[in-house]
């Protein structure tokens, strides 16, 4: 264990795949997680298994879209364990289309959660680390955010969106503020993410997708490494695929 013990996380999209499990492991290696999704049955539920091994984990019922509720979630981390340390944006959704099929609505909600959702939890925290001189943002990208294809261009652009944001992070807080950035871009892992497709071209190849799809857990461990780092390290961005993917 290094570096994780004590460390205050908060978790979006903390409710299923890559969030329940990264709250599961960092909270098995020491971590205080604070749990953020809008199911709060779930989140009930993962915060019970978390305590019943004797680690510490709370929750917040939180929409990502909106920054007064994200402010909320900060703001109840700093009151509760005094500090924050780490935030794993990682609320998304990937209803996948042609753009001929102009489900506007779904594009929309995309540019809310993907890249609304992120830049909330960076505003929310940001107050906290800056006045700590130290704190962590990991972001969860894609490798759709490294190349688009069909049906994939909104999702890609809120993907690229996402690595800029980081990056820009990076450069503005990291040398004079000590707080690192992480962009972590995930390949085809099993999670709820094809549920949200309605478009019926793009469902009927998402079999393929779910072959080759690994366990979310391989997520969280790697974005474990990165938060274990010492704090002179920074681990900027890390791609994990299936070894079989090839885009």
């Amino acid at each position: 264990m290094l570096n994780i013990k004590d460390k205050v996380v908060i978790i979006t999209g903390a409710s299923s795949g890559i969030g329940e499990e990264t709250a599961k492991e960092l909270a098995q290696n020491g971590a205080k997680v604070v749990l953020a999704a809008r199911r709060e049955n779930r989140l009930k539920e993962i915060q019970k298994v978390i305590e019943d091994k004797g680690n510490t984990a709370t929750y917040k019922v939180t929409d990502v879209t909106s920054f007064d509720e994200m402010e909320s979630l900060a703001q109840t981390a700093h009151e509760k364990f005094g500090k924050v340390d780490v935030i794993v944006n990682n609320a998304g959704l990937m209803p996948l289309s042609f753009l001929n099929k102009r489900k506007i609505n779904e594009w929309n909600t995309m540019i809310d959660v993907n890249i609304k959702g992120v830049l909330n939890g960076i505003g929310a925290v940001l107050p906290y680390m800056r006045e700590q001189k130290e704190g962590h943002v990991v972001n969860i990208s894609s490798v759709a955010g490294h190349s688009v294809g069909p049906g994939s261009a909104v999702y890609s652009g809120t993907k690229f969106a996402v690595r800029a944001i980081t990056e820009g992070l990076r450069k503005e807080e990291s040398a004079s503020s000590n707080i690192r950035a992480t962009i972590i871009s995930p390949g085809a892992i099993e999670t709820e993410l094809t549920d949200h497709i309605t478009d019926e071209d793009i469902r009927a190849a998402t079999g393929e997708i779910k072959k080759m799809a690994i366990e979310p857990e391989h997520i969280a461990r790697t974005i474990r490494f990165a938060i274990e780092q010492p704090e002179e390290v920074g681990i900027n961005e890390m791609v994990v695929r299936p070894t079989v993917q090839g885009n």
